[in-house]
């Protein structure tokens, strides 16, 4: 009887497992620096907040990252990236649809870095019908979406 329950667990185990949909881990990048015009870098305080990132998503079995053209997306993925031995992929920052595509295309979980004005209209375009504002100072959220039929949200938070 033990050896029944034992296969039957694995059995479903496995249908679990093939019926996962993909978890796109969706952040604001982290605070800029002061200085750079229109592309500044990472402060020291964004820098912390990658890294607490990437150790908060260590575990997360991330197959992609998505970044826009500015580098303070790409700077906070970097450590997320590196630890996944993975480059991230380069989106433009206002090509939601473009994105969208390259999400739901993804049979892996994904990161993507974006921007605060630009996240609300990519959780839309997901099928998240829940309103996003992310205030100019919250550099905190981390927003996860499985993109099951129909799509779930999961809001965390990441202070450092």
């Amino acid at each position: 009887m033990k050896r029944v329950a034992v296969i039957l667990s694995i059995c479903l185990l496995l249908t679990a497992a093939a019926d996962a949909a993909p978890v796109i881990f969706i952040v604001r990048h982290a605070e800029k620096a002061t200085t750079g015009g229109n592309d500044p870098d990472l402060s020291d305080a964004g820098r912390k907040r990658a890294g607490a990132l990437a150790r908060i998503l260590k575990d997360s079995q991330i197959t992609a990252g998505l970044v826009t053209e500015f580098k303070r997306t790409q700077e906070t993925a970097a450590p997320t990236a590196r630890a996944a031995h993975l480059s991230p992929t380069v989106v433009p920052a206002n090509d939601v649809p473009g994105l969208v595509a390259k999400l739901r295309g993804l049979n892996g979980n994904a990161l993507v870095v974006g921007h605060g004005n630009t996240i609300p209209d990519l959780m839309k375009a997901l099928g998240i019908a829940t309103p996003i504002s992310i205030p100019d100072s919250d550099y905190t959220e981390i927003f996860l979406v499985s993109l099951r039929d129909p799509p779930e949200l999961l809001r965390l938070h990441y202070p450092f």
